[in-house]
């Protein structure tokens, strides 16, 4: 198997909201979402002030490529919890430190979207922004596993 390389350039950074990455409490946070200003003109967001929420790609840049994992373990090692891959997970901890997250839109003004409920933190690169349509959420019924709805508790 051939393994291609893909180059990413931020469209922008986190600025604001929490400066370190610790689980749960995200929905009381508010960040600006700052736009590289040397690629993007205000135009770039016309028309995403009519969303009430975003989807969020960023990565997480503080994980140490030598703590990723790539295989089986407790989510947050609670041995209460199975052991799951980390694809069954939403771990920062990932191959490629990729995070993606709904989060709502507070207001636009330049280059800068106000955002609270992001969890990313403050100097996190922004790989994409896409404003969150409810046709794009699930179609039909969703499942999961009790220990993730546990997990879930208190994270926003």
């Amino acid at each position: 198997m051939s393994t291609n390389v893909i180059t990413l350039e931020p469209v922008g950074v986190v600025a604001g909201g929490r400066t370190e990455a610790y689980d749960d409490d995200w929905n009381t946070e508010e960040a600006l979402i700052r736009l590289d200003a040397t690629r993007f003109a205000p135009d770039a967001l016309a028309g995403l002030s009519e969303f009430s929420h975003l989807e969020v790609v960023f990565q997480f840049h503080l994980v140490d490529s030598a703590s990723v994992h790539t295989s089986a373990r407790r989510p947050r090692g609670n041995p209460d919890w199975p052991a799951v891959g980390i694809f069954a997970q939403r771990a920062k901890n990932r191959p490629n430190r990729l995070g993606v997250s709904r989060c709502r839109l507070l207001a636009v003004d330049g280059l800068d979207v106000r955002v609270r409920g992001l969890d990313a933190i403050d100097g996190s690169p922004v790989l994409d922004l896409k404003p969150y349509m409810t046709e794009f959420g699930p179609q039909g019924e969703t499942v999961q596993p009790a220990w993730a709805t546990e997990l879930m508790r208190h994270y926003y």
